[in-house]
């Protein structure tokens, strides 16, 4: 049995993070353990305020020193929302501790969407978060996320050419194969695309594009395409199967969209999971 070990904050009502990254990875048959960065009384999304928070910085060192003294080991070490410099810090210890080997790492660089950075991140957090990215053997960038990675203005222009440029740039930091989400060539479809810097091939993935937004979504990919590759999944397949997915969460949402306007539907869609995982794995 694969085992993944996710480092991200918890949002005890809201769908993101945490408590999407293990119900996801966990229907794909895969053990799933957990260091929560902090714990907040909602996610911090629209209709959301006052909202509380606590920080657990502090937590994070204790828990892996007492995994390494259990001799714990894991398939695959998956990152998500890091809220501080001194987390960017911490984490870049546990691949140190626990990475290497067959392990690898994939970092989603939670920062911004739709062409704005998050608030609390600056400029700094940004210059740590592409020193993390250089040791990743995959990185999860929206199109937001790779504009201030590179450094450069945001822009919702896109061609497969301007794509696989951005994705050769991304690679350059230091990752191996690096995943970028939000791809739309034609206006009528949206996904994802990616580039194995080792082999030099493209992959795309599309799905007809629903004009909705939907919070907590880029979890939900970021989680598939960690699960899948840890099954031993090829690039294309992998990102296939993310973008799939979440497109299946984003319908199965739209009919109660009045009631779930915080967060996706995806326990809707978890059975495809768990379908595609057993029948991967009769393939093998």
């Amino acid at each position: 049995m694969k085992r993944i070990v996710t480092v991200q904050d918890i949002s005890c009502f809201g769908k993101c993070s945490l408590t999407v990254a293990l119900p996801v990875i966990s229907a794909m048959g895969i053990e799933t353990a957990v260091i929560p960065t902090a714990v907040l009384s909602t996610h911090t999304g629209d209709g959301f305020s006052g909202f509380t928070f606590r920080d657990l910085t502090s937590d994070i060192s204790g828990i892996a020193q007492h995994w390494s003294r259990l001799g714990l080991g894991f398939d695959s070490i998956y990152t998500g929302y890091l809220g501080s410099i001194e987390q960017l810090g911490i984490v870049s210890g546990l691949f140190d501790s626990f990475g290497g080997g067959d392990c690898f790492i994939v970092v989603d660089p939670v920062m911004g969407d739709s062409g704005k950075m998050y608030a609390g991140f600056t400029d700094e957090f940004t210059a740590g978060m592409r020193q993390l990215c250089s040791r990743a053997d995959y990185i999860i960038p929206n199109l937001t996320e790779a504009a201030l990675l590179l450094d450069r203005p945001y822009s919702t222009q896109q061609t497969e050419e301007s794509v696989k440029k951005t994705l050769r740039e991304l690679a350059e930091l230091g990752c191996r194969t690096p995943v970028l989400t939000g791809v739309c060539l034609d206006g009528e479809n949206q996904g994802a695309a990616a580039f194995d810097s080792a082999s030099g091939e493209y992959c795309f993935s599309f799905r007809r594009q629903i004009n909705r937004q939907v919070h907590g979504t880029g979890d939900i990919f970021a989680s598939v395409f960690t699960g899948a590759v840890t099954l031993g999944m090829g690039l294309a397949q992998a990102v296939d199967t993310a973008v799939g997915f979440t497109h299946d969460c984003i319908e199965a949402t739209l009919p109660q969209m009045d009631r779930y306007w915080y967060g996706s539907c995806f326990e809707l869609c978890l059975g495809e999971l768990t379908a595609l995982a057993e029948e991967y794995g009769k393939n093998l």
